[in-house]
């Protein structure tokens, strides 16, 4: 009886007796913020062609280059899994994190000189997506260790509420990017937007963070090394100290009564310091050695191989794309932003789809599916770009729109069981190190891959008013998306999209 009339508590009820309002608040607006970045970036996009009048390749490069913190993820995991400030692990990197999401876009906001310098854009474009990748590890660390405390049935509803709060920041940052765009100068889209990461900073003071996560990832092991750490500190530290009083006491009782408190207060500090300097190494010892533990599992280490490998190899166009629907086709920010509110929403039906249809398929027959679905995109962007479907009657933007449609829902089919695979294995203490160290092989290869669709856009030589090779492009990019298909063998057989 009493667990029906728990199982009856209403939903956002449950979530805030189990985690805080404060809690689930801060995780709505990080994720929240994640999605409608895409409300400032579309204005990042314009800036770049319209006012620095920059090429389709140099575009690509400049926005490659200034994704680059997120494939470095693992140092933020680190960083705030191992070492806290002032006993406090999680929050003090957050509120770093939203400052250095903050400042950069206030800086494009207010100053016209450094608005109009490319190195300088992406330089500050640096510093925001620094912050912006800190954010997002250190919130997933701390989902982790929120729901291993309140327990496994938590779990999908703390991940679904994350997830949804980033789908409704996907469409509302879409749908007003565009609107934004053609009622705004591209400089007040970027101070309206930093209120979102001021606010990200001020809701950072009302959520406690408990420094027991401190020492999750070192009790299995700290009990041998630490304590004889600690008291061969403690006999150095001793034996000294009986040597400078020794010392003193040849110079005279007064001066050594004065000096003796401080020794003993000097001595204490030492054997503190030496103490949370010990425990520092250990918790980095034990990060490491879980996270070589991890990676010698074959089901992990090929799949993620494999996964870095479909994507480096794969050349990234998507802003070669951006130019060309906007200069060639002529569509304009609001069409282009209507376009990514349909893709995510079809990102969420990819989702639905997978688990109730996919996570139960091998591995391999879904990757299949995905770089398949993918190359159909791309052929259909091909068609776009030769202007095939004229003859047929069919509009561009009905062609803009479908891809956009089709291309975020089959992306689902190949991130989401990476996330799980990634999701799966994080143990006590190390969260945020073992999640971003699998993100950013992700990250990486992407990076990687986009900037391979800089060159590619280059030696074909795209610019904003020539895109006679862009079909071209397009090819090598079908055959390149086509080629990770032949290494799945990578991945084990019994490996399904579940994980489990």
């Amino acid at each position: 009886m009493a667990a029906a009339q728990r199982r009856q508590v209403w939903w956002p009820g449950r979530m805030g007796a189990a985690f805080g309002p404060p809690f689930l608040c801060l995780v709505c607006l990080v994720y929240f913020i994640q999605g409608f970045r895409s409300f400032v970036w579309t204005a990042v996009s314009y800036q770049m062609k319209d006012m620095m009048k920059l090429s389709p390749s140099t575009s690509q490069f400049l926005v490659s280059l200034a994704y680059f913190p997120w494939s470095i993820k693992p140092i933020y995991g680190i960083l705030s899994d191992c070492i806290p400030i002032k006993q406090r692990k999680r929050i003090p990197y957050l509120i770093i994190s939203s400052f250095l999401s903050l400042l950069p876009w206030l800086i494009l906001g207010l100053s016209q000189s450094l608005r109009s310098s490319s190195n300088m854009l992406t330089a500050l474009l640096i510093v925001q997506n620094l912050g912006s990748a800190m954010a997002d590890v250190v919130i997933d660390a701390m989902v982790a260790e929120s729901v291993r405390s309140a327990g496994p049935e938590f779990a999908g509803d703390l991940q679904s509420l994350s997830w949804s709060s980033m789908a409704v920041g996907g469409i509302f940052g879409s749908l007003l990017g565009g609107y934004a765009l053609s009622n705004l100068p591209i400089h007040a889209i970027y101070v309206v937007f930093s209120a979102l990461p001021f606010l990200q900073l001020v809701s950072c003071m009302f959520v406690e963070d408990s420094p027991k996560g401190f020492q999750s990832a070192i009790d299995e092991h700290k009990y041998v090394d630490n304590q004889s750490a600690v008291s061969a500190f403690s006999e150095k530290g001793s034996s000294e100290a009986l040597r400078y009083e020794g010392t003193r006491r040849r110079k005279g009782t007064r001066k050594y009564n004065k000096r003796r408190p401080l020794s003993k207060q000097t001595e204490a500090n030492e054997q503190h310091n030496g103490s949370v300097n010990s425990s520092l190494s250990l918790s980095l010892r034990s990060a490491f050695f879980s996270l070589c533990t991890a990676f010698k599992q074959p089901t992990i280490l090929r799949p993620m191989a494999w996964f870095f490998f479909s994507n480096v190899t794969v050349p990234n166009i998507s802003t070669v794309m951006f130019y060309y629907q906007t200069e060639e086709l002529h569509l304009d920010a609001s069409f282009l932003g209507t376009a990514r509110v349909i893709g995510w929403f079809s990102l969420m039906l990819g989702t639905y789809t997978y688990n109730r249809y996919f996570k139960h398929k091998k591995l391999r027959n879904i990757l299949v599916f995905a770089h398949v679905g993918l190359a159909i995109i791309i052929l259909q962007d091909i068609v776009l770009v030769l202007q095939l479907h004229v003859q047929y009657g069919i509009g561009d933007k009905y062609m803009v729109l479908w891809g956009s449609a089709l291309a975020d829902a089959i992306n689902q089919f190949k991130m989401m069981p990476f996330l799980i695979l990634s999701g799966q294995l994080c143990p006590p203490g190390i969260e945020g190190t073992l999640f971003a160290l699998f993100m950013s092989i992700n990250n990486l290869g992407s990076t990687l891959g986009s900037f391979l669709g800089a060159a590619l856009a280059s030696a074909l030589n795209i610019s904003t008013a020539q895109f006679d090779n862009l079909a071209v492009g397009l090819g090598v990019q079908l055959i390149c998306t086509l080629l990770p298909v032949g290494f799945l063998f990578l991945i084990p057989n019994e490996v399904t999209g579940l994980t489990s």
